[in-house]
């Protein structure tokens, strides 16, 4: 991607989000044969010429060809809740059911008919970003939008009714978006096991006796080589961003580890002064503070900055919180009395413009805020291996990129990587079904729980 190419986009995304414009609409699934066989066709070019995957290879795949043969013969419905760690993740998961699936299934024998799909829900804010493209495209391949932050009843609508009718399977990121973590999995947000159940509820319903499954899907990155000296180059710009001289550019884990905290400590320090000094906020440094104490207080500073703009109490987890003020500012830029704005002067034009714009700079503080929220501080320290260092310097290099206004989505290529996915145990809702009609709330928690630990066993650890 060309310097050109990048402020073209960052430009169409500033224009986007600084003025008023009529409100989202829902994007409907509109699957297309010829659409889905010329891009699974072109998959693996696409993956050799946009991304830095060599290699991709699936384990337990022959269990998932044997649901898509029972799905096939009408016995069980499922949906496939795959980790969210990277923005690739969405073409791993078109090589394991395009390329890696039908393979499995016929060496294993197992009779699958075409096609061999899985319908998916992504969030709708993805075309804002990537262009209204894309979100034809994902139509044309069976996906259904959903606004993750409110109550979106025709995507909730639609995903329901794909789970529980639609000749494909059906699949999702519970973790709501990437973590940029490759070893730990974000807490997961509820709704893919609410659909589990409202899926068995509808075939109740009906007098059907299919069975519903969630199945975990483990997705993994890692370097065929470790590429240190990308890294340390890497964390030389990052700290040149931050005006830090280092006369130490050695390669040794040790060096590197201390020269990351060190900037990560500057950068904490920074932005800690940013908020006490413009946002006139209290932010003890206090000496026996932790890391991590100071980042959490920090990330509940940038929302709480967010949140006073837009008159929202601090209620829920930091994901919620996010949520929440993804939706607020939607709701100021992307609005219902703006649906004919042809008949809007110019000046109700503008002051919606002027709103449109101060909300999405008050979203800015939550975007940044959403890419720390697994930060643990103790990731690398742990295990200083090179795939926990080059998930930590990316993750900093995009909330440079944030502050400097540049697009994080064309992250830096560290080294080529090998993909693995991991088909885990289906987890069955049917046999949950009892539990969530006594306490609806409860079975949907632990359910939840239930898909995070399976998802966890399913991290490989190097």
């Amino acid at each position: 991607m060309t310097n050109l190419g990048l402020n073209l986009i960052n430009y169409k995304m500033n224009q986007n989000s600084n003025h008023a414009q009529p409100p989202l609409e829902y994007i409907p699934p509109n699957f297309n044969p010829w659409i889905w066989r010329s891009v699974k066709t072109l998959l693996p070019l696409w993956l050799q010429w946009q991304t830095n995957i060599q290699d991709i290879e699936g384990k337990n795949v022959a269990q998932l060809a044997n649901l898509y043969q029972q799905f096939q013969d009408g016995k069980i419905r499922f949906l496939m809740a795959f980790r969210h760690p990277s923005v690739n993740d969405p073409y791993c998961m078109g090589y394991l059911v395009w390329k890696l699936l039908p393979k499995i299934a016929k060496d294993k024998k197992i009779t699958l008919k075409n096609p061999i799909h899985s319908h998916f829900i992504y969030d709708r804010g993805i075309p804002l970003w990537a262009g209204s493209g894309v979100g034809w495209l994902y139509s044309q391949l069976g996906g259904t939008s959903i606004q993750r932050s409110k109550l979106d009843i025709p995507g909730l609508r639609s995903a329901r009714e794909l789970f529980a009718n639609s000749q494909f399977p059906i699949a999702a990121a519970p973790e709501g978006a990437t973590n940029g973590h490759n070893e730990i999995i974000s807490p997961l947000e509820p709704g893919i096991s609410q659909l589990g159940f409202w899926c068995t509820e509808d075939l109740r319903k009906a007098n059907r006796n299919e069975t519903v499954f969630i199945v975990p899907i483990g997705i993994q990155y890692f370097y065929i080589s470790p590429p240190w000296q990308a890294i340390e180059q890497l964390l030389t710009q990052l700290e040149k961003d931050a005006g830090i001289s280092s006369q130490d550019h050695s390669i040794d884990p040790a060096k590197l580890y201390k020269r990351l905290y060190q900037l990560g400590e500057h950068f904490l320090g920074v932005m800690e002064n940013f908020y006490r000094q413009f946002y006139h906020r209290e932010l003890p440094n206090l000496p026996d503070q932790t890391f991590q104490e100071r980042l959490q207080k920090l990330l509940n500073i940038g929302l709480e900055v967010a949140e006073t703009y837009f008159d929202l109490k601090p209620k829920g987890t930091m994901i919620d919180r996010c949520r929440r003020l993804e939706q607020a500012g939607w709701e100021y830029i992307y609005r219902d009395d703006f649906k004919e704005m042809n008949k809007l002067s110019s000046v109700e034009k503008g002051l919606g413009d002027r709103i449109a714009e101060e909300a999405s700079l008050r979203m800015w503080h939550m975007r940044l805020v959403e890419s720390f929220v697994a930060v643990t501080g103790y990731y690398v320290k742990d295990k200083p291996t090179a795939e926990r260092f080059a998930d930590t310097v990316l993750l900093l290099w995009d909330f440079v990129a944030k502050i400097k206004g540049e697009n994080p989505l064309f992250r830096p290529q560290l080294g080529q990587q090998k993909v693995f996915i991991t088909v885990g145990e289906p987890l069955s809702v049917s046999d949950r079904f009892d539990a969530y009609k006594s306490n609806r709330r409860q079975a949907v928690t632990t359910l939840t729980q239930n898909l995070q630990d399976a998802l966890e066993k399913l991290i490989i650890h190097s």
